[in-house]
């Protein structure tokens, strides 16, 4: 697995990847991180990010079959390794660790 640290970005695009598991190309992501955040991603964003983490080990991807929605081309379906969960997980833990204190409370 190349690099310990994940980028907003990459967090945003692994989350949205996981949440649509087996439906996850480049397009679902897109409109994953829109319908859950203010985002707005582009598709050239989104498709880099992903092609960028699966060189990090962190995503793998097939291409499914070809489709007439498509012109007949394949979409490309990305799989979030576990690799990427964990890292998910300590930066979660580590950005609760620091909000910790910080919120007021509820007086």
């Amino acid at each position: 697995m190349g690099g310990d640290n994940l980028g907003d970005f990459e967090q945003l695009v692994l989350l949205a990847a996981l949440r649509l598991d087996d439906a996850a190309y480049t397009v679902a992501v897109i409109e994953e991180i829109r319908r859950h955040t203010s985002r707005e991603p582009t598709h050239a964003a989104v498709y880099v990010a992903l092609r960028r983490l699966e060189k990090k080990g962190l995503v793998t991807s097939e291409l499914g079959p070809a489709t007439a929605e498509r012109g007949g081309r394949p979409k490309r379906f990305f799989r979030v390794a576990p690799a990427a969960v964990t890292l998910l997980r300590r930066s979660r833990d580590e950005l609760l660790a620091l909000w910790s204190g910080l919120e007021p409370s509820g007086s």
